[in-house]
């Protein structure tokens, strides 16, 4: 399963190669941008911790150059929460965790209009970086309850993220407006799946899949020059 997930992430890295080899008469452009937003996040996790999105925010800014038609690059770096909010059915108790990234997408970009409403397609690798970690419960992590549901994964609450490191594919579509000139407004919906864990995944661990996936929906500022 490792031996996949390091495949998958070479063909993201690799599909934004030829992009690099092309050149045409196409009148380039480059551009710089802000931009901030919300994600919904989740852990995928196996054994399976029962969970509903955690709301967090994300921001940032953004390099993208174009120099063929409907086909560009974007590197960006960002501000993005992400975690997991798990549930507990029957019983009144609440635990969220956050989890604190610098991001670094370098993303394929394909776009199709005109130069006033362009449509557009994003896609390639990310890789994060752990800035820090934080949780919320209202019961005591070293001092657990007694849960109805016998399947929770107690060890959960007390365990420290494993890897400082994420990465993974991530993909997403948006529309940008250009107004006069030199300025656009883009709003942007993407996904993310990590394709590391954060937690150990040895066979003595207790997770052996700890993924991180994440839809961020943002709203951004460009400047053209």
């Amino acid at each position: 399963m490792k031996f996949v997930r390091y495949i998958l992430f070479f063909i993201a890295i690799t599909s934004i190669l030829p992009a690099w080899a092309q050149r045409s008469d196409y009148q380039p452009e480059f551009t710089v941008g802000v931009k901030g937003g919300t994600t919904l996040s989740r852990v995928s996790f196996t054994p399976t911790v029962t969970q509903s999105l955690l709301l967090g925010y994300t921001g940032g800014v953004s390099v993208r150059y174009i120099e063929e038609k409907y086909f560009g690059l974007i590197a960006e770096v960002n501000f993005t929460q992400c975690g997991w909010n798990e549930t507990f059915e029957e019983d009144p108790y609440t635990y969220n965790h956050t989890l604190n990234y610098i991001t670094v997408p370098f993303l394929t970009h394909f776009f199709f209009g005109n130069r006033v409403v362009r449509g557009f397609i994003n896609a390639g690798p990310q890789v994060g970086f752990l800035l820090g970690d934080s949780y919320e419960s209202n019961f005591d992590v070293n001092n657990l309850p007694e849960f109805s549901q016998k399947s929770k994964v107690k060890d959960i609450y007390t365990m420290d993220i494993a890897h400082k490191i994420d990465y993974g594919i991530m993909a997403g579509a948006g529309i940008e407006f250009r107004i006069k000139k030199n300025h656009g407004i883009v709003l942007e919906g993407r996904y993310y799946y990590g394709l590391g864990d954060i937690f150990n995944n040895r066979k003595k661990d207790v997770f052996s899949a700890s993924h991180n996936q994440i839809i961020t929906v943002s709203l951004g500022y460009l400047y053209h020059f």
